[in-house]
């Protein structure tokens, strides 16, 4: 599937009530951003920076680009620094995402292509204040409960808001492990689409 075909089977799928008003804040702050005529910066966190965190921002940044919503730059981080998992790149590859492994090192760099002309997405695992990402006027994504709960202060952020997804971890190794990572990637991406979808 390429991926404006996922894109398209992704806008259906409906929110609930219940995650909208979780995802609502985030609406807020990025529309006060878009009047206010400032750039937005995303900076999705979870423990390891190697899952949810890296779905989260390729969704985010990619559906700013289809929706159209301009200035919007979307980093990732960890309280601590492990590695992208493999799953996610080959995930994001079948979902339609040009993947690029650029190092093979331990903590691997990637570039990944959501539109043709815009820039890749450098994903790698890092902690969510390295220099990589921005330390002051950002709005910091909590997606997983530990690092929520580990992280009682987000040095330089404008907006702390906890978006938690499950963790597909849990399926590593199983027969179903391709599915919940597609699943889950879907489900983030639905979200993102909704976020973005919002904005005036």
């Amino acid at each position: 599937m390429n991926l404006s075909e996922t894109i398209a089977s992704i806008a259906k799928i409906t929110i609930s009530n219940e995650r909208k008003e979780v995802l609502q804040p985030l609406i807020d702050y990025i529309q006060k951003k878009v009047e206010d005529h400032q750039e937005i910066r995303l900076n999705f966190i979870c423990t390891h920076n190697s899952r949810r965190s890296h779905l989260s921002q390729l969704w985010a940044q990619t559906m700013a680009f289809h929706c159209g919503i301009k200035n919007v730059f979307c980093y990732s981080g960890g309280t601590e620094a492990t590695a992208m998992f493999p799953k996610v790149g080959e995930t994001l590859q079948q979902q339609g995402f040009d993947v690029q492994q650029l190092s093979a090192t331990a903590n691997p760099v990637y570039a990944i292509k959501y539109a043709i002309n815009e820039h890749p997405v450098i994903c790698f695992s890092k902690t969510f204040d390295d220099a990589f990402n921005p330390d002051s006027q950002f709005a910091a994504i909590m997606t997983c409960s530990s690092a929520d709960e580990g992280c009682p202060f987000i040095t330089g952020a404008e907006k702390r808001l906890p978006i938690r997804y499950d963790d597909p971890k849990a399926y590593d190794g199983t027969d179903v492990m391709d599915d919940k990572y597609a699943e889950r990637s879907r489900e983030i991406a639905s979200e993102m689409y909704y976020v973005f979808s919002q904005i005036n």
